[in-house]
């Protein structure tokens, strides 16, 4: 059981994609592009349909579903998907039915495309825009002039908001990818602009034997890139402090101590959650018990049958005993959210940073196939199986940890590669740090 990340986990999407272009029996790819969209295709979502709601029947933690009648839902969606046109119309009824749930870690992960898309830019919520923090290069962003520090007025048709950002997110990167988007932006002390922006559309090369031959290779060299971008980072400033950013909750038992033998070599951490969706309760649970001289209780997991107490197990004696900053932003959440609130809630350290995501549910995936000997579809489901009353009482979903200090970085701050919260955090450990040196540390990395 896990802390699941808002969105498939990188090796599980990396799984689908490839899943996706695999032809079990035959080894040859019918191209998606080239299909005629059919009652096969209608039969196909029904059956997925019906393996989402056996899963949703079985292990949804509440089985009164907040109050929605399901079955009436389902009936539903299955009514429109008879009427439906096309894949994409399937599989965002399928997503709509989970998305009424209103509970982060319930979600459809539809059949992967025959394509990959990268948009070649990055945007986040910082209080309550929506600001652009990176742009690769020589993307199509950069050739068109969108600029980091930009604010996204529009995209396409919608007007992105700090509540609608991850359903854009899910739209876009898994439910229906496209090759390009028309967006309004404004810089900072500019009037709006507008322009397309196309992303870069690869198609996904054949996977015809895993056994011989360069495909292996390709699948190993895939995994590494996702490795990389994924590795744990971390700064030092002599025996006073250590600055660690850590991308996600990835790590066994030994690799927390491990990494954590190097911390206690300082008086201060710096604990960077900014961006960490979350991750394994083992990596939660294991560095938790290195910050405490006794057993902590994150909270109480409530199941549908039962509910249990979640214990962080201390260490002993090598514990780390030094000050600690943790700082989260936006997309802070689920491990990295109860990790913060719980440093809060024992007054171990201080948080600071932006509002959280309020996206902390326990979750598990589940993953299926549906098809015939010559074309299969693999496809999945996230499905809460718990929820977790903190110590206070009080739950953090759709609600997130709100900061010791509320501290935010400008359009103007991004635009010049100025970390301010970083340095802030710095300061209150004693450590003077320049905003701009502090923006150098750990720069945005792409998928090569």
């Amino acid at each position: 059981m896990q802390f699941d990340f808002l969105f498939p986990p990188k090796h599980f999407r990396a799984l689908l994609c490839l899943a996706a272009a695999l032809i079990v029996g035959c080894g040859a790819l019918r191209p998606a592009q080239a299909q005629q969209f059919s009652n096969f295709d209608r039969d196909r979502g029904k059956v997925m349909l019906n393996q989402i709601r056996n899963d949703l029947r079985s292990n949804y933690y509440d089985p009164n579903f907040h109050g929605m009648d399901v079955e009436a839902r389902f009936k539903a969606a299955e009514d429109r998907i008879k009427q439906a046109t096309s894949n994409n119309q399937i599989f965002g009824i399928i997503a709509q039915l989970l998305a009424d749930l209103h509970d982060s870690h319930t979600f459809f992960i539809p059949p992967s495309r025959a394509v990959t898309i990268e948009y070649g830019w990055k945007m986040q919520a910082i209080g309550d825009a929506c600001i652009v923090t990176a742009i690769k290069p020589g993307s199509d962003a950069e050739a068109k002039g969108l600029k980091v520090g930009d604010t996204v007025l529009a995209m396409d048709n919608y007007q992105p908001t700090r509540e609608n950002l991850w359903v854009l997110d899910y739209l876009y990167y898994s439910l229906k990818p496209q090759a390009g988007m028309h967006v309004a932006v404004q810089s900072p002390g500019a009037g709006p602009r507008e322009f397309d922006i196309m992303a870069n559309v690869k198609q996904v090369r054949r996977v015809q034997d895993l056994t011989n031959g360069s495909d292996i290779w390709d699948v190993i060299r895939e995994a590494q890139n996702e490795d990389r971008l994924y590795r744990q980072r971390y700064i030092e400033a002599g025996d006073d402090l250590m600055i660690w950013k850590m991308p996600q909750f990835d790590m066994d038992r030994n690799e927390v101590d491990n990494f954590m033998n190097k911390v206690r070599k300082h008086k201060a951490l710096i604990l960077d959650l900014r961006g960490n969706g979350g991750g394994a309760e083992e990596t939660l649970l294991r560095l938790l018990g290195n910050f405490f001289d006794h057993d902590i209780k994150i909270g109480d997991v409530k199941r549908r049958r039962d509910t249990k107490p979640l214990v962080a197990k201390t260490r002993g004696s090598d514990i780390f005993k030094g000050q600690i900053v943790v700082l989260i932003d936006s997309q802070s959440g689920s491990a990295s959210e109860l990790f913060a609130r719980v440093i809060q809630l024992e007054h171990r350290g201080t948080v600071i940073g932006d509002h959280s995501a309020g996206a902390v549910m326990q979750s598990r995936q589940y993953s299926h196939q549906v098809g015939g000997m010559e074309v299969v579809a693999f496809y999945g489901v996230s499905i809460t199986e718990a929820d977790l009353i903190m110590t206070d009482g009080k739950s953090l979903e759709n609600v997130g940890v709100t900061p010791d200090e509320l501290l935010l970085p400008t359009p103007a701050d991004l635009a010049a590669q100025r970390d301010p919260v970083l340095a802030h955090a710095a300061e209150l450990v004693g450590v003077k740090l320049d905003p701009a040196r502090a923006g150098a540390f750990f720069p945005v990395e792409w998928r090569r």
